[in-house]
């Protein structure tokens, strides 16, 4: 078992809508066992949990983008917390480590948050079969491997929010920053198979909601495209939501023409697919 260090914050410095903060940091002896760069701030993986006063049950944990290289926790993290915490919504925040290469430690991260939201499911209000993952860009390629990787239902999400995801590791659409820091410069033929999780989707692959803008120039469009094709060929409910302007990287940011539609869109489906 991780150890877990836990810190409340007073609910004043929080916007009103959020009644608790709660920051978790995992133990992780094996990044300090394998000399990982200390110097990197996402060494240390951990969460933040934003428990909003009337939770609706549903619990979503995001996972910033950053090539897998570093990690835009703001606009695709923690900006989303009041928002999130507006509908009900416990809402998660997850640091995961900095792979350089060493590609399982992102989803051990991710696995660990999944098993931590259920493990405080009765304290936080949360209902354990409504635990979803979400992910943006390199995050949406995290988020997208827990999905069709996850070792048991424990570490098993619900369900899947898809911010213009990398899915891919094939070299003619994958984001290839993302892929060389994820599985290195070297990357073997079944490593690139194996995280290529368009071909991992199956019957038990948690429901989706996928977006997209059409003029993403860093992540083609046919990775969310092709990921959306598996999840309908096997059955799997799923809601792709592409817009036509936008580029890559918008998160919550308020610049991003279509935020009103995909908040609206996204809160819909929550709504009526989830709760």
């Amino acid at each position: 078992m991780k150890k877990i260090i836990l810190s409340l914050l007073c609910a004043v410095s929080l916007p009103v809508i959020a009644q608790e903060k709660i920051e978790m940091l995992f133990d992780s002896p094996d990044a300090r066992d394998r000399h990982i760069d200390m110097t990197d701030l996402t060494v240390d993986p951990g969460m933040t949990v934003y428990r909003p006063a009337h939770p609706n049950g549903v619990a979503v944990i995001m996972c910033p983008g950053g090539g897998y290289s570093h990690q835009a926790a703001q606009h695709e993290g923690h900006d989303m917390a009041q928002w999130m915490n507006a509908q009900g919504i416990t809402y998660v925040v997850l640091k995961y480590r900095i792979p350089k290469g060493r590609y399982e430690l992102p989803l051990q991260d991710a696995e660990q948050a999944v098993r931590l939201v259920r493990s405080h499911a009765d304290e936080w209000g949360v209902d354990p079969s409504k635990i979803g993952i979400m992910g943006a860009s390199a995050g949406g390629h995290l988020a997208t491997t827990l999905a069709t990787h996850y070792t048991d239902s424990l570490s098993r999400p619900d369900f899947q929010i898809l911010f213009y995801p990398v899915v891919t590791m094939d070299e003619f659409y994958t984001h290839m920053g993302s892929r060389i820091n994820l599985l290195g410069k070297n990357a073997t033929p079944e490593q690139i198979a194996e995280y290529s999780n368009e071909l991992h989707v199956n019957a038990r692959t948690p429901r989706a909601f996928i977006m997209l803008s059409s003029d993403d120039r860093a992540v083609p469009a046919a990775n969310s495209i092709n990921y959306y094709m598996a999840l309908v060929n096997n059955g799997v409910p799923a809601s792709l939501h592409t817009y036509p302007v936008g580029g890559h990287g918008w998160g919550f940011r308020d610049s991003f023409p279509y935020k009103r539609q995909w908040t609206g869109e996204l809160e819909k489906w929550i709504r009526e697919e989830i709760l």
